[in-house]
């Protein structure tokens, strides 16, 4: 099949990248957002997000016309759905997916469905979540076949193939990383692939829809668990007054141990969200999952207890000064280093603590933006350099390429939570 145009909804740290690509190949792009302000700026050329090397390929698509975004979806040969799948409270439950972002994608390209066009869910979601989008369409479109009931034969082609790009090397990863695809059926997972192989320099591996849906759950949950071993190290670590960051090089020197660093918890809209996807469907198998992302969740708060500890010793020493005579300057808020991605980011959760607790001010630096979220606005945004000269206590929570920590004052208090320092 040639594939001439191809809409993507969701045109966020995903959705930008994979729709600059496939126009970059010359193929003719509709960007779909909600956020009018994201499409206006996407038609200007501009990126909303900081991303390495993407505004230069989206002020190059949209110059040459291949990338046009808009609020509403249009007729197209490709759909790749990539919107966000958040949590829902329910029952006293506040990890259960939510999965009402992408009932409304699947519902907005209904109408301008036609015979032979492939759809794609890149969202991350759970087992059995494109099996439902194909019922969702089906219920919409009674005049077109869908996979699920009419096999090879069926007018419309349904595929999950989840995304695996690192954010900060996105349009690199784009190309250069292998692709899972997961049809519903063999044909499916054929056009998909021919789809993809117009950028792809990686390697297309085929196999079924579910498996698909659980492969990208279990590559992030692979990940969090392993975080959690290094983050409760820390933590035992600190108890025994021993440096986990010259522990964990020593234990990498064993050929068969390769230990990952220690930070304030785990953020992003993948690490800390898709391993509870596999809890909400396998609550009793799934223990040892539950307990890593458990371990990751308290990291932040035993930071905020480290920091009030560290205070209380402070005062102790300094016996003429109060708590709101004490300047608190945290070290990043994006949840990893040089991106501005504030999503279910520790850094930002111990920043929000602080600036509720804390008498002083609380400085934060953040390179990566140019204005502090809402919940902030109480703390000051500032340079590194002004942070360093004013702050009685640094807690350095993100190892950003722009800090550097050679000229601290020794009378600065340095609370190292992610070993750019130690």
């Amino acid at each position: 099949m040639h594939f001439q145009k191809v809409c993507v909804l969701g045109l966020g740290y995903i959705g930008l990248p994979t729709a600059a690509v496939f126009a970059s190949r010359k193929v003719n792009v509709i960007g779909v957002d909600v956020n009018r302000h994201v499409v206006d700026t996407i038609n200007r050329g501009e990126i909303h997000i900081v991303e390495p090397e993407l505004d230069i390929v989206v002020h190059a698509a949209v110059s040459s016309g291949f990338l046009r975004a808009t609020t509403t979806p249009e007729s197209a040969d490709a759909f790749l759905i990539a919107v966000p799948t958040p949590f829902k409270v329910e029952n006293g439950n506040d990890h259960l997916p939510d999965l009402t972002y992408i009932q409304a994608a699947s519902e907005a390209i209904a109408p301008v469905l036609a015979k032979g066009n492939l759809v794609i869910m890149e969202s991350t979601s759970p087992v059995g979540t494109t099996e439902q989008m194909a019922a969702w369409l089906a219920e919409a479109r009674p005049d077109l076949t869908f996979p699920q009931t009419y096999g090879e034969e069926s007018d419309i082609r349904i595929v999950h193939s989840p995304e695996r790009i690192l954010t900060g090397h996105a349009v690199r990863e784009l190309v250069e990383n292998n692709r899972v695809i997961g049809g519903i059926t063999p044909k499916c997972s054929q056009q998909a692939a021919e789809l993809y192989n117009i950028f792809l320099e990686g390697e297309c591996i085929i196999t079924n829809v579910q498996t698909s849906e659980m492969c990208k759950l279990v590559e992030n949950s692979f990940r969090d668990v392993n975080i959690a071993f290094a983050n409760e190290l820390s933590m035992i670590c600190d108890k025994l007054d021993i440096n986990v960051w010259e522990l964990i090089a020593l234990a990498n020197r064993h050929p068969r141990v390769d230990i990952l660093q220690p930070g304030p918890g785990v953020g992003g809209h993948c690490i800390s969200v898709d391993p509870w996807f596999i809890v909400s469907e396998t609550p009793e198998e799934s223990r040892l999952i539950r307990l890593a992302r458990e371990v990751n969740n308290i990291k932040p708060q035993w930071v905020v207890n480290k920091l009030n500890k560290t205070l209380e010793e402070f005062l102790v020493a300094n016996p003429s000064k109060t708590a709101a005579d004490v300047t608190i300057a945290c070290f990043g808020l994006a949840f990893k280093p040089d991106i501005d991605d504030l999503r279910e980011s520790p850094s930002f959760t111990i920043a929000r603590q602080l600036m509720q607790r804390h008498p002083g001010k609380v400085l934060i630096v953040e390179p990566n933006i140019d204005r502090l979220p809402d919940e902030l606005v109480s703390a000051n945004l500032v340079s590194l350099e002004v942070a360093l000269e004013h702050s009685n206590i640094a807690v350095l929570l993100v190892g950003h390429k722009q800090f550097n920590f050679v000229n601290i004052p020794t009378s600065t208090i340095i609370v190292d939570i992610c070993g750019v320092h130690s």
